[in-house]
C-alpha cells in the first residue's frame, strides 16, 4: 500500500533518522515528492530574474537538491545494509529516474546561462576563497558534464548516465547474491586442522544459526581469509579459492556482460565530452589530472617494488621446501597465505591470531575515541535507542572540547548475508553555518569484521582493527569539516585524496603509546606483552613488496581497462585482466580466475574507483609522509593534531588539495617516506 506522503519517513530530513520506520513502501511514493520538488526548485533557480548573486543562483545551486540527496543516501545505504526483495525493487525502481535527473542538471541550458551570466557580475570578479573555487569548480563540472553539448549530444548523455547506474548497480547485486548463495559445511572436524580456535567457533555458530551440523564457511571476509592463512587442508583451500575467484560468473549472477557495456558506456561518455579516455576524464579534477600520469606514478612504484617481490616469493619457495624436501610443489595462489603466515611465525616468532585477545571491539573502538579526544579534544559518547536498521549497530554523538555539538555517527560492524561485503563510511547529513555556530553533520561506517562468539567479546585481528581506525580517519574528514558550501565539505575531495585522513589513522595501531590506549587482553585487561609488540613491529614489512604489488596490480588492471584495452585487438576482458595480474601475482593464476567479476570498486558505481583505484597508493605515499610530523614530534601532539584538523580535515575541497598539503607539512610530499615505512628504501 502506498505510503502517505504527509507521514512519509522519507520526504523531510531528520537529524535522528528514523530506520525503524522507514519501509520498502516509501521508496518510490518519497521518491516520486521530492524528485517534483527538486525539479521546481532548478526551474525556478534556472529562471531566477537578474541581477544575479552569489546567495540566489550558486548557494541555491548548492543546496537545493538536499531532501533528495538525504532521502536517496538513506534509501542507497539500507539497500547496503539491510536488504531484502521489496527495498531492492523499489531501489532499482526509483534509480533512472533519480540519475536522469542529476544527469540532466548540467545539461539544463537556461541553468547553464543563468551560471555564466553570473561568473561576468563584478561580484563574481571579486569572490575569493571558498567561493570564488565553488564558482570555478561549477563551471569546470558543468563543461565536463555536457553543458557545452549540442540537443542530440545531451540527450545521449543522459541515456548513458541512465544505463550506468542500472547497470553499477545490478553489478553490485550480482555480487553479494553471489558471494550469499556459497556456504561449505564440514562435517569431519579433522579437515578443519589448522584453524585457530576463534575461527572454528565461529564457523561451529554459523552452522547452528542455519540449523546445521558441523561447521559453515561463507565467501565473507573472516571466513576466507581464516581458511586461506590457517587451514591446513589445501584441497579445502582450493575449494573456497576457486569458488570465490568466480564469484558473479555464472547463471543469473553473470556479471562478465554487464563489464564489456560498462566499460564501453564509459568510453563512449568520455569521447562525447571531449577526452581522449574516461581515465582523462574521471582524473581531470583530481591531482593526477591525466590516466598517463597516474600510470606513470604506478609505473615508478612497481619498478622500485619488483626485485624485492621476486626475492620474497623466492623465499617462501625456499621456505615451503624446507618443510617439504626439495621436491615440493610450486605454491599455488590457495597456498601463498598460508605458507606465508607460517613463515612469518619462524622467521618472527609471531602468530597474528596471538594477537586476537588483546583487541576486544568495544576497548578498541574506547582507545580511538580517546586518541582523537587527545589529538583534536572530541568527546564521543555513545547514546542508547536510538533507531537503526539492525539491533547491532550503535549511534555516537560527537562534542568539541568547547561542549558544542558537532555531529552524530551510526557503527555497524559485523557481517550479515543481507549486507554487502568490506568496510566503508558514509554521510548522511552535511552540516553548514547557521547564525548560532554550524549545523552538525551525519554519518555512519560500516565493516566485516569478526562478531563476538561463544559467550566471547568480538576479538579482532590487528588488520581489523586498521580497518576501525581507517574508517573512521574518513568520518573525521566528514564530521569536522567547516566549510560553508556543501559541495566542498567533508569528504567531497579529489579521490587521490580523499585516503589521506583515513589512512593516516592506520598509523596509530603501530604506536606502542597509542596501542596501550585499547590494546588490553579481553580477560585480564594486561597490555601486549612488550616481546610480543617487537615480534608484531619486526613482522610489520614481511612481505611488503607483495602487498604493494597487490594493490598496484588493481590499480594497474583499473587504469589499462580505462585507458588502453580494445575488445578487438586484447580479446576477453576476463583473459585479459588475469594476464595484467598474473605480473602482480606471488603464484600462477587459473585459467578460471576472474577477479575482475566481483570487482565492486570499479563497477559498482557509474565512477566509483573507475580509474581511480592508484589512489589508495597515491594518498599512502602522503600519509607516511605526513606521518612523519607526528612520529617525531609526538604522535598525541595536540599542536600537530590542531594543525592537521586545521589545515586537512576541516577544509574539505575548499583549496587546492596540494596547496593544503603544503599548508600541514610546510614542503610538498617526500615519496620516499612509504619506501621507508615499507622497508623497501
Amino acid at each position: 500500500m502506498p505510503s502517505n506522503s504527509d507521514t512519509n519517513p522519507l520526504v523531510h530530513p531528520e537529524f535522528r533518522v528514523p530506520f525503524d520506520r522507514i519501509g520498502a513502501a516509501d521508496v518510490e511514493p518519497a521518491i516520486a515528492r521530492l524528485l517534483a520538488s527538486a525539479r521546481e526548485r532548478l526551474e525556478a533557480l534556472a529562471a531566477a530574474p537578474e541581477p544575479r548573486s552569489f546567495e540566489n543562483t550558486m548557494r541555491v545551486l548548492d543546496e537545493f537538491t538536499d531532501p533528495l540527496d538525504y532521502a536517496m543516501a538513506v534509501v542507497r545505504h539500507l539497500e547496503s545494509v539491510a536488504t531484502y526483495p521489496e527495498l531492492r525493487a523499489a531501489f532499482n525502481a526509483v534509480q533512472p529516474e533519480v540519475s536522469a535527473f542529476y544527469a540532466g542538471i548540467p545539461l539544463h541550458e537556461r541553468l547553464w546561462a543563468g551560471i555564466r551570466e553570473y561568473a561576468a557580475t563584478p561580484e563574481a570578479q571579486t569572490l575569493a576563497g571558498e567561493q570564488r573555487r565553488y564558482l570555478h569548480k561549477t563551471i569546470e563540472t558543468f563543461r565536463r558534464h555536457g553543458a557545452d553539448l549540442d540537443v542530440p549530444g545531451k540527450k545521449r548523455l543522459e541515456e548513458i548516465d541512465v544505463e550506468l547506474t542500472r547497470l553499477t548497480t545490478k553489478f553490485g547485486e550480482n555480487v553479494l547474491d553471489s558471494t550469499n548463495v556459497f556456504e561449505l559445511l564440514v562435517t569431519d572436524e579433522r579437515q578443519l586442522a589448522g584453524l585457530p580456535p576463534t575461527a572454528l567457533a565461529a564457523a561451529r555458530e554459523s552452522a547452528r544459526n542455519k540449523g546445521l551440523e558441523g561447521w559453515r564457511f561463507t565467501l565473507h571476509a573472516p571466513d576466507y581469509f581464516a581458511v586461506m592463512t590457517y587451514l591446513d587442508d589445501a584441497s579445502v583451500r582450493q575449494h573456497v579459492y576457486n569458488a570465490y575467484s568466480i564469484r558473479a560468473t555464472g547463471g543469473t549472477w553473470d556479471n562478465r556482460p554487464l563489464l564489456n557495456r560498462i566499460l564501453e558506456l564509459r568510453r563512449e561518455k568520455a569521447s562525447l565530452l571531449g577526452f581522449r579516455d574516461f581515465a582523462d576524464f574521471v582524473l581531470e579534477d583530481r591531482m593526477a589530472h591525466t590516466g598517463a600520469r597516474a600510470l606513470e606514478f604506478l609505473e615508478d612504484l612497481k619498478r622500485k617494488t619488483e626485485r624485492r617481490f621476486r626475492e620474497e616469493n623466492q623465499e617462501l619457495l625456499d621456505f615451503r621446501r624446507s618443510l617439504e624436501g626439495s621436491s615440493a610443489a610450486e605454491l599455488q595462489p590457495w597456498d601463498v597465505a598460508y605458507y606465508a603466515e607460517k613463515q612469518r611465525a619462524a622467521l618472527y616468532s609471531f602468530d597474528e591470531e596471538a594477537l586476537r585477545p588483546y583487541f576486544p571491539l568495544d576497548r578498541v573502538v574506547e582507545g580511538l575515541f580517546e586518541l582523537v579526544h587527545r589529538l583534536y579534544g572530541l568527546q564521543v559518547r555513545e547514546e542508547a535507542g536510538a533507531p537503526a536498521w539492525d539491533p547491532q549497530v550503535r549511534y555516537y554523538n560527537v562534542h568539541d572540547e568547547d561542549g558544542s555539538f558537532i555531529g552524530a555517527f551510526y557503527a555497524d560492524w559485523y557481517p550479515r548475508e543481507n549486507k554487502r561485503g568490506g568496510a566503508w563510511m558514509d554521510a548522511l547529513l552535511t552540516g553548514g553555518p547557521i547564525p548560532d555556530g554550524f549545523r552538525p553533520h551525519l554519518g555512519l561506517i560500516c565493516g566485516n569484521l569478526t562478531p563476538p562468539i561463544g559467550g566471547k567479546p568480538a576479538l579482532l585481528t590487528h588488520r581489523e582493527v586498521e580497518t576501525i581506525f581507517h574508517e573512521f580517519g574518513h568520518l573525521l574528514h566528514h564530521l569536522l569539516s567547516r566549510v560553508g558550501i556543501r559541495t566542498l565539505a567533508g569528504t567531497n575531495v579529489a579521490w587521490d585524496f580523499v585516503e589521506l585522513p583515513s589512512q593516516i589513522m592506520e598509523n596509530w595501531c603501530w604506536e606502542r603509546e597509542a596501542l596501550d590506549l585499547f590494546a588490553r587482553h579481553w580477560e585480564t585487561g594486561s597490555p601486549v606483552p612488550e616481546d610480543l609488540f617487537q615480534k608484531m613491529k619486526r613482522a610489520r614489512t614481511f612481505r611488503a613488496a607483495n602487498a604493494q604489488m597487490r594493490q598496484l596490480g588493481f590499480g594497474f588492471v583499473d587504469l589499462l581497462l580505462h585507458v588502453r584495452y580494445v575488445p578487438e585487438r586484447d580479446g576477453d576482458l576476463v583473459e585479459y585482466t588475469r594476464r595484467i595480474l598474473q605480473q602482480f601475482s606471488p603464484a600462477v593464476l587459473p585459467q578460471h580466475h576472474a577477479m575482475i567479476a566481483a570487482f565492486t570498486h570499479l563497477f559498482a558505481s557509474p565512477v566509483g574507483y573507475g580509474a581511480g583505484y592508484y589512489s589508495y597508493k597515491w594518498a599512502e605515499v602522503l600519509d607516511a609522509d605526513a606521518f612523519t610530523r607526528f612520529r617525531d614530534h609526538g604522535i598525541f601532539s595536540r599542536e600537530i593534531g590542531g594543525a592537521f584538523r586545521a589545515h586537512i580535515l576541516s577544509q574539505g575541497d575548499s583549496e587546492d588539495p596540494a596547496e593544503l598539503y603544503r599548508k600541514f607539512m610546510g614542503r610538498e610530499p617526500d615519496p620516499a617516506a612509504l619506501l621507508i615505512r615499507s622497508g623497501l628504501a
